[in-house]
């Protein structure tokens, strides 16, 4: 297999288009063997239900493999426009596209996925580990995630525009490595800030318009996003630091 052409970087992986037309995510370390094949586990776990019980499409997985040293996941490539493209090309429809990002997500938190690990753990360990906040933080933190409720949806966990592709088969969903099972509102929380971070213009339209198509409380969406900002503060993105600290202060919402 032939690495053609690099997609799309993060700190753990770089994406490439292979030369038989597959996405190949590499992971840059050989230790991070255990990060690809728990990303490769969940994403296989919710490709067998999202497949059944969705018309949200998904790329296939189609091996684990080692390259050079360093380990990969094989999927499709799937051609398209992504949302986050779309709205750039076309700003004057960027609300039909928010839109379209609520139906697809509200689709996602339908399902149910009891394999899957609890979003709720996650966090806790990431608040844990936080070096940036002092004890008393982190207790503040951790006591307001124990004492929201227990849910086993399909949450996402990386949603975002640049996330979901259109194209004439129907629409895909990728980057499916972080998905857990949780409580909806902490995945709309994490992809309020997302917004926020990459297209703040849009943020509060989503929000808002997320909470009218869901009948959910804005309060109760707004309740988890201090955890939502230090489990985020956890990646160590320098650029993303200050934005989320003060996240992390707010406490309670009028």
């Amino acid at each position: 297999m032939e690495l053609k052409e690099l997609i799309a970087q993060n700190d753990f992986y770089d994406v490439y288009k292979s030369s038989d037309g597959r996405a190949v995510s590499v992971y840059k370390k050989p230790e991070y063997k255990e990060k690809c094949l728990y990303a490769a586990l969940t994403h296989a776990r919710v490709e067998t239900t999202l497949c059944s019980y969705s018309s949200i499409r998904m790329p296939v997985l189609h091996e684990v493999c080692v390259i050079d040293g360093k380990w990969c996941n094989v999927m499709d490539w799937i051609e398209g426009e992504t949302l986050e493209q779309l709205i750039k090309k076309n700003p004057d429809k960027a609300e039909i596209y928010i839109d379209k990002l609520i139906e697809v997500q509200c689709e996602i938190h339908e399902q149910y996925m009891p394999l899957l690990s609890k979003l709720k753990d996650k966090m806790a360990r990431q608040i844990k580990s936080l070096g940036q906040i002092d004890e008393i933080k982190k207790y503040e933190l951790l006591t307001r995630l124990d004492s929201m409720p227990k849910h086993i949806k399909l949450c996402h966990n990386s949603f975002e525009p640049k996330n979901v592709i259109i194209n004439d088969e129907g629409t895909y969903v990728v980057n499916w490595g972080h998905a857990r099972q949780g409580n909806a509102s902490a995945d709309v929380g994490k992809t309020y800030l997302l917004l926020k971070l990459h297209l703040p213009e849009l943020a509060d339209i989503y929000l808002e318009r997320y909470c009218r198509a869901s009948g959910t409380s804005k309060r109760y969406i707004q309740a988890w996003l201090p955890i939502v900002a230090a489990a985020q503060l956890d990646k160590g993105i320098p650029s993303e630091k200050d934005f989320l600290m003060r996240w992390i202060d707010v406490v309670d919402y009028s």
